[in-house]
């Protein structure tokens, strides 16, 4: 009966993050450069940039307007680099970090 009750539990759970999710809009950057043009390292392209950015201490993150965020997801994000995107995923403030669940590229200037 327990284990019923754990996977009720679970499905519960499970079911409440996935309508918390939210759709985030924006371009791939990292916690560097953030709204800075890529154009820092010179005879390199943006995403080539963002790339070696985050060999470092910096992460990717998804820059909206003046707002950047971090990303939970530090692979999927490098072929996005200096791209625009639209996340899935839920935000949590403190960390001021996006769980990411998906991300696909957006349409248009890339």
């Amino acid at each position: 009966m327990k284990k019923i009750y754990r996977g009720i539990a679970l499905a519960a759970a499970l079911s409440a993050e996935a309508a918390a999710a939210e759709t985030y809009t924006g371009r791939i950057t990292d916690t560097m450069c953030g709204a800075k043009p890529h154009t820092m390292m010179k005879g390199h392209t943006a995403p080539e940039c963002v790339r070696m950015c985050v060999k470092g201490p910096h992460v990717y993150a998804l820059l909206d307007g003046d707002t950047i965020r971090k990303l939970s997801d530090q692979k999927t994000p490098v072929k996005f680099a200096a791209q625009k995107v639209k996340i899935t995923g839920t935000y949590d403030a403190k960390s001021n970090t996006i769980k990411v669940t998906a991300i696909e590229p957006m349409d248009g200037d890339n």
